[in-house]
């Protein structure tokens, strides 16, 4: 028998290389998806057009595999700090500047480091706030606004409001929730910043064009979004505090979802805030980048077989893929430690398995350190989640229960935001 589809709820995620879109229905399975690529409507991927042309088509794509009619909300996901000015009619005024380009301007930098707190977030030529002092010299602008403001805007017509994730690196105080009085000392217009909700609460309708464009009712909620990395651990299920996700990709990435706000500039560690608790984390520049120096990814399955995770081997690595690092030690000069090597391959990528998975468990600690809560739970996305031999590793390591995540799509987990948004209004 065919599975009843009920209402659906869209999570839009347009990222660095492309627009995926995720429909998911009230009990949070997932009824649809789909991806596409930004290159194919041009080279620029700084261009809005091409953001808004692969979004559409994402979304066409999606819609076309569901009831229409099932639709009730809608929410977008971005790459956080990346800025636009836009004018009062939410025309993009200049070309945006991406989550990590840097503010080339002494002057602006010296006034956010004279200014801003020193926890803030703000700090930095790529944080939000200086890119939004930069387009506040733009002939014609309205409001600074975010990526996934912009995005959703050309589906409500609001082009005024923004979330507390998106606006965290502009400065915005999410424990006050507002924009900070710093801020303006900094010479920065605040009529040029956009409101700020809670990711999650509904800001408006479709626009009658974009209804019709889509094919949609004109009643579809448009509900405030988030980060992409703020979406990427909503969609694993990690709801409760104490739950931790690890991203095992090139890099190695913690988060935790904390009762308090944690900040550790030192460590390049700050607080988003999700609804009644904070996600909190860090970034270590050990991960799959390190593995992949010294083997292929056919040699590294290959070997994981032939080890015994159960045994150590003694050997005390911190595997780095070249000097420095950020957190869980924050040591730009650390160098890589991965000597005396064994002579068996097998046990050479064994150790580094364990160095990694010393850092993974150093970093869950250092964040308890920082005031986070302890950890309870794992939930691991990424290449090396599949690696069985290194999740037994890490299981022994970590001494905390590993639970599967339900997804490791940014669009997911906005999809999950735009359902609880409508559920929270009532409109499901």
């Amino acid at each position: 028998m065919a599975r009843p589809i009920g209402p659906l709820s869209i999570g839009i995620d347009i990222g660095t290389s492309g627009a995926r879109a995720v429909a998911m229905r009230s009990d949070f399975s997932i009824a649809a998806r789909s991806a596409v690529p930004l290159d194919r409507f041009g080279q620029n991927a700084r261009e809005p057009s091409v953001w808004w042309s692969a979004v559409g088509a994402a979304l066409t794509e999606l819609l076309a595999g569901v009831d229409l009619a099932a639709v009730r909300s809608i929410a977008v996901d971005g790459t956080s700090g990346t800025l636009l000015p836009v004018d009062g009619a939410g025309r993009p005024l200049a070309e945006p500047l991406m989550y990590n380009d840097k503010v080339d301007d002494d002057a602006i930098l010296a006034v956010i480091a004279r200014e801003a707190p020193a926890a803030s977030a703000a700090r930095g030529a790529t944080s939000g706030l200086a890119k939004a002092l930069w387009f506040q010299r733009q002939s014609g602008v309205a409001v600074v606004l975010h990526q996934a403001d912009w995005i959703a805007g050309r589906f409500s017509g609001r082009f005024d409001i923004s979330d507390e994730n998106n606006a965290l690196k502009t400065g915005y105080d999410i424990e006050a929730r507002r924009w900070p009085d710093w801020i303006a000392a900094t010479g920065m217009r605040m009529e040029f910043l956009p409101r700020v909700v809670k990711p999650g609460d509904v800001t408006g309708t479709l626009t009658a064009s974009a209804a019709d464009l889509f094919g949609l009712a004109r009643d579809v909620a448009v509900v405030a979004g988030t980060t992409d990395g703020c979406a990427s651990f909503l969609a694993t299920g990690a709801a409760a505090v104490g739950d931790g996700v690890t991203a095992l990709g090139s890099s190695l990435t913690l988060k935790i979802l904390s009762d308090r706000p944690i900040s550790a500039p030192q460590f390049g560690i700050y607080s988003h805030r999700l609804g009644g608790a904070y996600l909190a984390g860090g970034a270590s520049n050990s991960g799959g980048k390190v593995l992949a120096q010294h083997f292929s990814l056919a040699r590294i399955i290959e070997l994981s077989a032939a080890i015994d995770p159960m045994t150590e081997t003694g050997l005390d690595y911190y595997p780095l893929p070249a000097v420095g690092e950020r957190f869980p030690v924050a040591d730009p000069a650390l160098p890589p430690r991965l000597t005396p090597r064994p002579a068996d391959d097998a046990d050479y990528l064994k150790a580094m398995l364990e160095g990694i998975a010393e850092i993974e468990a150093l970093g869950y600690r250092r964040l308890a350190e920082l005031g986070a809560p302890r950890l309870l739970s794992v939930r691991s996305v990424g290449g090396g989640a599949a690696n069985p031999a290194w999740t037994a590793i890490r299981q022994r390591k970590l001494g905390v229960g590993f639970l599967p995540a339900l997804s490791d799509e940014a669009a997911a987990g906005t999809a999950r935001l735009a359902l609880m948004g409508a559920i929270e209004a009532g409109l499901l």
